[in-house]
């Protein structure tokens, strides 16, 4: 550690870890919702977390650590150049939604109309080019960027084809690799789900640590000696950092935690819900649906949306500011019991999604700044699950157990009544085309078209539409997501096997609308010590 951050006066370290993930939702179609999901997590999330750490980095860079991972699917739709020239369309559709508000809504609305310039000015000086932001950061050593699965494929019940697990992790290291010029050494496991001997295929693929839920890490053999406050390590060689509860319910619990205050910005209350039809309709937006244009605040839980009062920008900073020195004061004095109770200096690990950080939590990326800027105040050294583990930890020996962060820790939220018909339909995508990659091809238009057949086998793997269908949200969206790409999957197949009927015009339809993951590779999803004759 370096100077105001000797061991001697901290009391031990915090590593903010962010999963920043959007499913591939390219699609053709101007003002689709797929299209705003995105351009609202770079607006309120992505722009605005870039803007905080590099300011924080300004002020206090020795303390500006934090880990984050970008999917492979994320960092694809932020590196398309057509969505790129997109974008500014779509920030003036929402400017002039806002200035053709009577004149009380729209002096309320003022912060968004400065909010919005603001951030369209910074992305006109990078030139839409966000993944360079985060390059840049990561060069620096205050981020730890991580990779996640290909396309957050959810992989224990990708298990049964153990090749299509590699399938995810592979391609998505050769992704990051393509875009960051360095391989990913960490990785977020998608909803931290973990089954045993996938440690295995993680170091054989290059990947040294990850983060599992504090009971992955608390219900390993052995039990481990410090608990959550320390990673441990696989006997296969991956380092496991785990979730500590204490660390991360004041942020993410609306109810329980921060976000809940009266004085934040409402979620639920958009224009996008209240404006006639007709007049998105003239904006090219087909349906009523959320634009991303909120000005009231909570108020109180037990109000009605009609009846939330306006949102307040700096009143609610300062209470973002004031909820920051909560939260220091708080991990202080956690740590500080920890260390009187131990011989070692303990970190407490809080993993959060990062979308909830000003797309849920409009105010969050203000409060990360202040985390950023003021931890060394508390006695508090931040740092990256990177930087940790270059410091050459003694880590204990342990066995973690299979588990996941979602509801109920383990499996069921992927596997239920709602969502379970799933599971046999992309086991028997995934085997047959394990089976497939065991043949020889060796002219061009097999391989593109096996190519494809992957992409479309991985798109189709994605745990979001699974937790979707489980949520209830959407579900319409989902389930023609998975048939889509399983129907696109099953044609190559079998354009595959006959040659003689391959439909060209279909296959350069689906490349361009699923042009995702250029480099891929078929050799991931081959079986191990398989030679091709």
């Amino acid at each position: 550690m370096n100077g105001q951050y000797s061991k001697n006066n901290v009391s031990g370290q915090l590593a903010i870890v962010l999963h920043a993930h959007l499913p591939y939702v390219r699609k053709n179609e101007k003002n689709s919702l797929e299209e705003d999901w995105l351009f609202q997590a770079i607006l309120e999330c992505y722009i605005p977390l870039l803007q905080s750490i590099e300011s924080s980095k300004n002020e206090n860079p020795e303390n500006t650590k934090l880990t984050i991972s970008l999917s492979p699917t994320l960092l694809s739709l932020l590196n398309n150049k057509q969505i790129q020239e997109t974008f500014p369309s779509w920030i003036k559709t929402r400017n002039d939604f806002l200035n053709e508000l009577p004149l009380e809504e729209k002096n309320a609305a003022a912060f968004l109309i400065n909010n919005l310039n603001d951030k369209y000015l910074y992305w006109q000086k990078c030139s839409g080019n966000l993944i360079e932001k985060f390059r840049v950061l990561n060069k620096s050593g205050n981020l730890d960027i991580l990779t996640c699965a290909a396309t957050h494929g959810y992989l224990p019940i990708l298990r049964e084809n153990p090749e299509t697990v590699k399938g995810q992790i592979n391609t998505a290291i050769r992704s990051h690799e393509n875009i960051f010029e360095t391989k990913p050494l960490g990785i977020w496991l998608p909803e931290c789900a973990y089954y045993e001997g996938l440690d295995e295929i993680l170091f054989n693929s290059g990947i040294r640590y990850t983060i599992l839920d504090g009971h992955g890490i608390l219900n390993s053999t052995p039990r481990p000696r410090y608990g959550v406050y320390a990673p441990i390590c696989s006997k296969k060689g991956v380092a496991f950092f785990g979730r500590d509860s204490e660390s991360t319910l004041p942020v993410w619990s609306a109810k329980d935690g921060f976000p809940g205050d009266k004085v934040y910005r409402e979620f639920h209350k958009d224009l996008g819900w209240e404006l006639p039809l007709s007049k998105l309709q003239k904006k090219g937006i087909s349906s009523k649906r959320p634009l991303g244009l909120k000005f009231h605040k909570i108020t109180e839980e037990n109000i009605s949306l009609g009846g939330k009062e306006f949102y307040l920008e700096n009143e609610a900073k300062n209470k973002a500011a004031e909820h920051a020195d909560t939260y220091l004061l708080a991990r202080s004095k956690q740590l500080e019991k920890l260390t009187l109770s131990s011989s070692f200096k303990p970190l407490l690990v809080a993993p959060f999604d990062a979308e909830l950080f000003g797309h849920w939590w409009y105010e969050g990326p203000f409060f990360i700044e202040n985390i950023l800027k003021n931890s060394s105040k508390y006695s508090i050294k931040l740092t990256n699950l990177k930087e940790f583990l270059v410091q050459k930890p003694n880590l204990q020996i342990c066995d973690p157990s299979p588990s996941s962060w979602g509801q109920g820790g383990y499996h069921n939220y992927w596997i239920n009544d709602a969502n379970a018909w799933i599971v046999p339909e992309i086991t028997k995508a995934g085997s047959t085309f394990v089976d497939l990659c065991l043949e020889n091809f060796n002219n061009d238009l097999s391989l593109r078209l096996l190519n494809q057949a992957a992409r479309e086998l991985l798109l189709s793997e994605s745990s979001d539409w699974s937790f979707i269908l489980r949520a209830g949200t959407t579900t319409e969206l989902a389930k023609e997501r998975i048939e889509r790409h399983l129907f696109r999957f099953w044609k190559l197949v079998e354009m595959i096997k006959n040659h003689s009927n391959v439909n060209l015009k279909f296959l350069e339809e689906i490349e361009e609308e699923d042009k995702v993951f250029q480099n891929i590779n078929i050799d991931d999803w081959r079986k191990k010590n398989t030679s091709l004759t």
